[in-house]
């Protein structure tokens, strides 16, 4: 029996999850598109994530340098109120589906996050934020059917909900032939409750829902 090699690095982002409901809601909108074009490659629902900070290829030892800060900055954030809203495309591969709501905290959240990074002496490409939720990407030879699907979420608002977690992700990309995977390094709560957001004592506003422990 061949021993299985560990590899030494790890493709690693940070991002938050929506909940299941707001997933399942986005996926429901779906099933057209779903059925005009099985031909896409289609993320795994389980798999949907919004991404503050991509970090690429870290080594192995680099990623629990980054439990502690990480775990600390959750622990002293209330969540970001968001809903996820129209769709559109990447240079007519990448479909996505918009992001709406607090979006100053949601960019305030990412620089924090980006900071934690840099002092952990993680060198990474800081680009601008562009907040959306990745949902399939197609072959260089049938560009219509990202732009026709795009143009079926165009309509598509859905209901506002907090993200209750922030999540250290890993992924296989680029390790072959395979589907893209993705799954928790770690997830840490965002444990403060502002008064005035969602009501005395923290509790939430009618019409959304938290965040659970979805992996994105």
């Amino acid at each position: 029996m061949k021993e299985q090699i560990q590899p030494s690095t790890v493709r690693v982002f940070i991002a938050l999850a929506p909940p299941d409901d707001a997933k399942e809601e986005l996926a429901r909108a779906l099933r057209p598109a779903y059925a005009a074009y099985p031909g896409m490659r289609w993320n795994r629902i389980e798999d949907w994530h919004i991404t503050l900070a991509f970090l690429g290829e870290l080594p192995v030892g680099t990623v629990p340098l980054l439990r502690p800060p990480l775990a600390a900055l959750a622990a002293g954030r209330s969540p970001v109120e968001l809903a996820l809203r129209g769709g559109g495309h990447f240079d007519e591969r990448v479909l996505w589906s918009g992001v709406d709501g607090d979006l100053e905290g949601l960019h305030l959240l990412a620089s924090e996050v980006r900071a934690v990074a840099k002092e952990c002496g993680v060198p990474f490409e800081d680009r601008p934020l562009r907040p959306h939720l990745t949902l399939a990407r197609t072959r260089r030879n049938d560009p219509a059917c990202v732009v026709e699907a795009a143009a079926g979420l165009a309509a598509f608002s859905g209901r506002r909900w907090r993200a209750a977690r922030l999540h250290l992700v890993g992924s296989n990309i680029g390790r072959g032939p395979g589907p893209i995977h993705y799954r928790d390094i770690e997830a840490w709560s965002f444990r403060r409750r502002d008064e005035g957001r969602g009501g005395p004592g923290g509790r939430q506003a009618p019409g959304v829902s938290d965040g659970g422990a979805a992996t994105p």
